[in-house]
């Protein structure tokens, strides 16, 4: 392209140039088309409800153009590696033919600027913690000894005269002194879905990955719930996902109505730079016909700091991710009619819209005029 400009630009009269004389944009309309159009990684993002939405945008895919073909990947491709530790969630897959070629970011990893994943780990020296975290690739981390998260630790120092630790693919037990690294959080393992199942590690592999995956398919209801059982990972999940609305700096709410809410910054001397104006979300139809509802938490008059949640967004509560309903449940023979995967439900929970939804379709028509 810029060699097609230079030679328009040695040929043509310079008083008469112009931009469109100059350019000749069709290559690159037709590349971004093609990219956008037809590109197996070009997708419409997956909006049944936050979670599903965050773990999308979080999504890593082996397939694609330069990419593997899913029919010629073999076990060795789709298999966990130890490499993937604190990089690559080792549970969350499809269960399909795409399984381990499409996967998820862990929870703490990110994508540093030469595309390599990162995950972050405290820093030991002489059995002690240094205070620093430092962001690792696999390259990096490769024969480096790490510590568990959970290792028990007195005024910053590893309190038990030996580690039980990982080194490439082994475990060795090893001596503190030994130790070069810490790892941040049990979490850091795995990704942000799988770490939204409780007690993770009491379930078998294949269920955890079943669990991971079908959380992302539930529909946000008409009256939403935080969970009595939950790991801590709502309240980020509802948070980042941008699904609430939450502050950008610390002050008194003013003004608060259904779809607008008005807070005066603290010690902020000009008046129109102390407000922050929130317009909220009403109503809207995601892409898979769901409705993207916010609804005011905040209330007049209140004090808020920076960060906290002042609406809730579909499939949220009280701050927090709620995608479904505290039920009390029996476990026990009915009759028959629960007999293998049938469950039996009270009619109170269809009265009472326990499990109700909204969903937004919109439907097009056309009105042409014929010679008829």
């Amino acid at each position: 392209m810029s060699r097609v400009i230079r030679d328009r630009m040695s040929v043509q009269d310079k008083s008469l140039l112009t931009p469109r004389n100059l350019l000749n944009t069709a290559p690159l309309v037709g590349i971004i088309r093609k990219f956008f159009g037809t590109s197996q990684l070009s997708q419409f993002m997956d909006q049944i409800n936050p979670l599903s939405e965050i773990t999308h945008k979080r999504r890593l895919s082996a397939l694609g153009p330069g990419g593997l073909n899913r029919k010629r990947a073999g076990f060795e491709v789709r298999d966990v590696h130890y490499t993937h530790y604190g990089r690559i969630c080792p549970i969350e897959t499809p269960e399909g033919p795409n399984i381990g070629l499409i996967t998820s970011l862990a929870s703490y990893a990110k994508i540093n600027e030469f595309g390599l994943i990162e995950s972050p780990y405290r820093k030991v020296s002489k059995g002690k913690m240094t205070g620093e975290v430092e962001y690792l690739n696999a390259d990096a981390e490769s024969g480096m000894i790490v510590a568990q998260a959970n290792t028990p630790l007195e005024k910053e120092k590893i309190a038990t005269d030996t580690v039980s630790s990982r080194s490439r693919g082994d475990f060795p037990v090893v001596d503190p002194s030994r130790v070069d690294y810490m790892d941040i959080s049990p979490m850091q393992v795995i990704s942000v879905s799988a770490a939204l199942v409780p007690f993770l590690e009491h379930d078998d592999a294949n269920r955890a990955l079943m669990g991971a995956n079908m959380m992302r398919q539930a529909v946000p209801l008409l009256i939403p719930e935080p969970p009595l059982v939950a790991t801590g990972m709502e309240e980020t999940v509802a948070r980042d996902s941008g699904a609430c609305v939450t502050a950008r700096r610390s002050g008194k709410v003013i003004y608060s109505s259904g779809d607008l809410i008005a807070v005066a910054a603290d010690n902020v001397k000009n008046k129109e730079e102390a407000m922050d104006l929130y317009t909220l979300r009403k109503y809207t139809r995601s892409n898979q016909d769901t409705c993207i509802n916010q609804s005011t938490t905040a209330e007049t008059g209140t004090h808020i700091k920076a960060g906290d949640a002042l609406a809730d967004g579909s499939a949220c509560a009280q701050g927090q991710l709620a995608l479904g309903r505290n039920l009390l449940v029996g476990f026990m023979p009915w009759e028959g009619y629960n007999y293998e995967d049938a469950i039996l439900l009270s009619e109170r929970l269809v009265k009472d819209d326990v499990f109700t939804s909204i969903h937004v379709s919109e439907f097009e028509v056309e009105a042409r005029d014929t010679k008829l």
